[in-house]
C-alpha cells in the first residue's frame, strides 16, 4: 500500500518550523513555556494532517501522552502517543496496515516516536498494573476521534487510581529514582529532569494530585489553598529555570541530553 503522503515535504516543514521556533527562543522573543507549546502544537498539525491523509478508520482515536499530553514537548524529546482502538471489534487488515503506515511515517518525518495501540478495557487494564501507565492516562490529550469516547476513558482514567495507593507508589518511584543519584541534587554534572529537585519531583506533585482530583497545575492548588502565593512563584521561577536549563541541553547537544555535562556548563 502506497503512502499518500510527501513525506520528504512533511519532513521539511517539521524542520522549518522547527528552526523558526529556535531562532525565535534563542533571541528570548519566546519564554520556556511558550516554546514547548509551540513545539507540541506544531506536532499535534502534522499528525492530524497524516492521519487523515491516510483516511484511518473514524473508530480509532489518537492521543497524545507523556509530556507530549501535557502539552510540553522539549526540542529533542520523544513524542509519545495512544492509539486507541474499539472495543468488541476486530479492525480490517487493511485498517490495521494504516496504523502501521502512520507509526512509520512518523519516523521517517523526523520523529522519535513513542506508541501503543490498546483497545479501552486494555488501558484500563495495563494501568491496573503498571503505575506508569495510569500516570499516562492522568495527563492525556484527544488529537483525532470521538470526543465522547476520549471523555468515557479520560473519566474512568482518573476514577481507577485509589489516591492513598497512588501517593505510595509515586512516593517509592521517588526515592528509587534519587537513590540513583545517591540523594544528592548537588552532583556536578546534574541530571535537569531525573536527578532531585529535578523537573521529575515537580512533575511527581501535580500527578498525585491529579489522581487525587485536587488540581492539575500550581494555580489551581493556589486556589484550593494547597499553596500560598509565595509557593506557587517560587514553583514557577524554579520550573523556568529548570525549563531553560533543559531546552538549552537539547539545542547544544543536538539531541535527548538531560545531563548537565561539563562540556555543556559554560
Amino acid at each position: 500500500m502506497s503512502l499518500p503522503v510527501n513525506v520528504q515535504a512533511f519532513k521539511q516543514a517539521l524542520q522549518q518550523q522547527r528552526d523558526a521556533l529556535r531562532q525565535a527562543y534563542l533571541a528570548e522573543q519566546l519564554a520556556p513555556h511558550a516554546l514547548l507549546t509551540q513545539l507540541s502544537s506544531g506536532v499535534d498539525a502534522l499528525m492530524r494532517e497524516v492521519w487523515y491523509a491516510l483516511s484511518i478508520s473514524p473508530s480509532c482515536n489518537l492521543l497524545a501522552v507523556g509530556g507530549y499530553g501535557r502539552g510540553e514537548l522539549y526540542p529533542a524529546s520523544d513524542v509519545d502517543i495512544l492509539i486507541l482502538l474499539p472495543d468488541g471489534v476486530a479492525l480490517a487488515e487493511d485498517e490495521l496496515q494504516k496504523i502501521e503506515q502512520f507509526i512509520g511515517a512518523m519516523w521517517d518525518i523526523g520523529l522519535e516516536l513513542g506508541h501503543s495501540v490498546r483497545t479501552f478495557a486494555e488501558c484500563l487494564d495495563e494501568a491496573s498494573k503498571d503505575i506508569t501507565v495510569q500516570t499516562t492516562l492522568l495527563e492525556m490529550r484527544l488529537l483525532v476521534g470521538d470526543e465522547q469516547r476520549f471523555s468515557r476513558l479520560a473519566e474512568a482514567a482518573h476514577q481507577q487510581p485509589d489516591c492513598k495507593d497512588f501517593f505510595d507508589a509515586k512516593l517509592l518511584e521517588q526515592q528509587q529514582r534519587h537513590a540513583r543519584f545517591q540523594g544528592s541534587a548537588s552532583k556536578l554534572e546534574a541530571n535537569t529532569k531525573e536527578s532531585p529537585g529535578g523537573l521529575r519531583d515537580l512533575h511527581t506533585v501535580l500527578w498525585i494530585t491529579k489522581a487525587c482530583q485536587v488540581g492539575g497545575d500550581w494555580r489551581s492548588l493556589l486556589k484550593i489553598g494547597m499553596l500560598s502565593v509565595q509557593e506557587v512563584r517560587l514553583l514557577l521561577r524554579s520550573e523556568r529555570v529548570l525549563q531553560n536549563l533543559r531546552i538549552a541541553l537539547h539545542y547544544q547537544a543536538k539531541r535527548r541530553e538531560d545531563r548537565l555535562l561539563f562540556e555543556y556548563q559554560t
